[in-house]
Formats: structure tokens, sequence, C-alpha cells
């Protein structure tokens, strides 16, 4: 979406922080992760600043590791839509995007939840959809099972198809009809309760990176939540999802690429990069070095100094000592790279994690930012941001009040909502309705 004068429209979006390394929870500005007040504060502040929307995430099952609960897993949070539901309360305009699984759940009953979020926000609701093919999760739900990793999106496409074919099962003028859906996956039929919403469909979201989220993205998706951010592998991934569109008939501003981003400043670029390096200093405290390592070693490692070398033993890929966590493809690999980079620098375990693993995206000053945010979006790398604070939940204050602003000023960013709906935030079309 471009403004009269032709600049491109930077789309932004606040994720709440938690259940990883990100978050630094010794801050003495560090607040509840459970608490309503903190869910507040932080859609209150992405609306002042007029994000398109606020996005939860969601766990199903309390990471382990090593037999024990992960130390940065959220005990005790509470589930995504009930979450937004409360929020629709306290905001007008934010979009509220939650996180669901499609691998354990069911058709009927989450296009309910989404189709009444919706009607309760006045046309803000959001769905991420995401699979799951851990069977540690699985053990949570009555099927006790879960799917091979092949089989996780071709339930996703039909799941979410069916969930359309649901709210497609009242007409735009507010007639209720049968539905009847048969497939591999489910078979249904009977009258869906809520009648078409604001939106006529929630926006759905797409988190995969593997070839076929790409393709499932591109066949059905409004949002992708993606994880490249660097210049070069974001115009790459953007073009590659961008290319998929038209074999399905649509074009390229019908999906939107917002990749997950961290951001530090400072008043100067210098004071940012000290800013930055503390940042990730607390994020990785010598017992998270040594638990990053034993994700990638697959080995109790509680032995080793995090001020000390890297094991020489190699990883063990077969290893059940994390559980719930994505699996690293190839941790031989990976602890190949680690000796090189830590031999090569001379870094201790703790300073290779550092180096190696998630870092600011974007460090300076606002200003630096600001004109950084706009190369990434004039050049093909993204058309918006999802920004994960490090701190819960005051952390996106100062990108609200520093550099939204200058974005504002440099033609690139709202200074006001135009319309009601997450979907004219997005300049995204309602979509057709199909009877």
């Amino acid at each position: 979406m471009s403004t009269p004068e032709g600049r491109r429209q930077i789309h932004l979006a606040a994720h709440f922080p938690g259940v990883n390394s990100t978050t630094v929870w010794a801050d003495p500005r560090s607040r509840s992760q459970i608490e309503f007040s903190s869910f507040e504060h932080l859609a209150r502040t992405a609306e002042r600043g007029l994000f398109d929307f606020f996005f939860l995430a969601e766990g199903l099952r309390l990471r382990e590791h090593n037999g024990r609960i992960h130390d940065l897993d959220v005990v005790g949070r509470p589930e995504s839509i009930t979450v937004l539901n409360a929020l629709a309360a306290v905001t007008d305009r934010l979009g509220l995007a939650g996180t669901v699984n499609a691998t354990f759940n069911e058709p009927y009953e989450l296009a309910r939840r989404f189709a009444s979020l919706d009607h309760l926000s006045a046309g803000r609701a959001a769905w991420n959809v995401v699979t799951s093919s851990d069977a540690f999760t699985g053990e949570n739900f009555r099927r006790g099972g879960y799917l091979d990793h092949g089989d996780r999106y071709t339930r996703a496409a039909e799941f979410l198809a069916t969930a359309r074919e649901l709210w497609d099962s009242w007409t735009p003028e507010g007639e209720q009809r049968p539905f009847a859906h048969s497939g591999p996956q489910f078979g249904i039929e009977g009258g869906f309760t809520v009648p078409r919403s604001p939106q006529g469909h929630p926006v759905v979201i797409q988190a995969g990176d593997s070839p076929e989220g790409r393709e499932f993205a591109a066949s059905a998706a409004d949002i992708i939540f993606s994880r490249h951010s660097t210049l070069e592998a974001g115009r790459e991934f953007y073009a590659d999802a961008k290319g998929r569109l038209a074999r399905y008939g649509r074009a390229p501003e019908d999906l939107k690429i917002m990749p997950a981003v961290t951001y530090a400043l400072g008043d100067t670029d210098a004071e940012a990069q000290e800013a930055a390096a503390e940042i990730r200093r607390q994020q990785v405290s010598p017992q998270n070095a040594i638990l990053a390592l034993e994700q990638i070693w697959g080995r109790d490692l509680s032995g080793y100094d995090p001020d000390g070398p890297l094991p020489d033993v190699d990883p063990d890929p077969d290893s059940a000592l994390v559980q719930g966590r994505v699996k690293v493809a190839d941790p031989v690999a990976v602890a190949r790279r680690w000796r090189a980079l830590s031999e090569e620098k001379g870094l201790s375990i703790r300073q290779t994690v550092i180096e190696t693993t998630g870092r600011q995206s974007f460090v300076g000053s606002p200003e630096t930012v600001a004109a950084a945010l706009e190369e990434f979006v004039v050049t093909g790398a993204a058309d918006g941001f999802i920004l994960v604070p490090h701190l819960t939940p005051g952390g996106l204050d100062d990108f609200v009040d520093r550099v939204v602003p200058l974005l504002q000023e440099r033609g690139v960013f709202r200074t006001e909502y135009a319309g009601t709906t997450l979907r004219s935030h997005l300049g995204l079309p309602e979509p057709v309705w199909k009877g």
C-alpha cells in the first residue's frame, strides 16, 4: 500500500514477548507474563502507536529440559483467544491476532471462536495458523498422538478450507445455510451458529518457512510471520514467497510479509550498540548459555564452565534431553560451526552463544532505526515488521515514542487509522463470499 505521494507504507505489529530467550527476565522493569495488566499495557501502547495488530504466541505444553520444566517457559500463561477477547474491550482499532494450532483442534470449534472474536472486536480478529509434529505435545490431547512432519500442512490446509466453508455458510445478508464438508481429514455437516462476521473471514497469518509452509501461505494466508530479518535473506524470501502467488490467482499485495524483529535504541548509534550488547549479556546469562549449548549437544553439560571452551565431544543427534522445542536439523554441523567460530575468535561458551544466537535486528538512534526500517520495505525485503520487545510489558514504549513519529515524518507510516477493521489497516480486500 502506498500514500497518494507514492511512498510505500510500513506495517507494524507488536508481539507479546515470552516463552523464549529474548525476554530479559532479571530487568527490574520486567513484570508479570500472565496478569492481564501486562497484556493491556502492551496492547494500548501498540494502539497508541497506530500499529496494525497485537500478536500472541501460544504453547500447548510446558517445555522440558533434562526432565524439568524449562526455565524460560511461562508457567500458567492464559489461552490466547481468551486474552484477545478481553483486549477487544480495552482497545478500539488494534487488530488482535492469536496463534492456535491446527493439529490439535477441530474446525467447527475454532471457526466459532474466531468468528466470535471478530464480532466482539468489530472486525479485528486474526488467526496465526500453526502445526505440530511433536509427540511430546501430542500427549496432552485426547488422541494422544501426533502427525508425521509431512502430514502437518495437509491437515492444516484442509482445516483452514473447512473453517472458511463454515464462515461462508452465512450469507452477507444474514441468512444461515447448512454446511457439509467431506474430505480426508474432516467429515462434518450441520449448521454454523455464528453469523458472518465483520471481516467475512478473520485475517490469516502463517509462520512456516519450509517449502510446504511457503506454498501453504501463498495459497491461503494474508500475512507471513517470517524469521528473515536481514536485508539479503529478507529479499530472497520476499521474492520467493511473492513469486508463488500467481499460480493461485493472487496479486503480490494480497500477501503481507512481516518478519519478527527486535531493536535497541540510544541517543546515538554508539549508545545503542552498547545497549544492545548489554541486552544480549542479560539474555544469555551463564545458566542460559549452558541451556542453549545443551539444546544443540543433546547432552547434560552442567559441569562445564560457561566462561570456558566448548565441549570437544560431539552432539547426540538422537537425544531426548530437550522436549517441546524445535529440534536442530543437523546438530553435528552446528557444533562444528560453533567450534570454528570459537577457535577463530577465542570465544568462551557464553560468548559463542551470544555471537551465534538471536540478536537485535535494528540497532541505532531513532533516526538510524527509522531509516533502516524504511530501507527494508522500499527495497523489497518486507512489507512491515512484527516487533518483539525484550521487556514485558513496557518494552515497546520507547519505539512508539521515538521511532514512530520519525516514520510519520518520512511519510511511510500512518498518522491515523483510516478504517476500523484489521483488513482495512493492512489494505487487504474483503474475502469473496463463496456460498
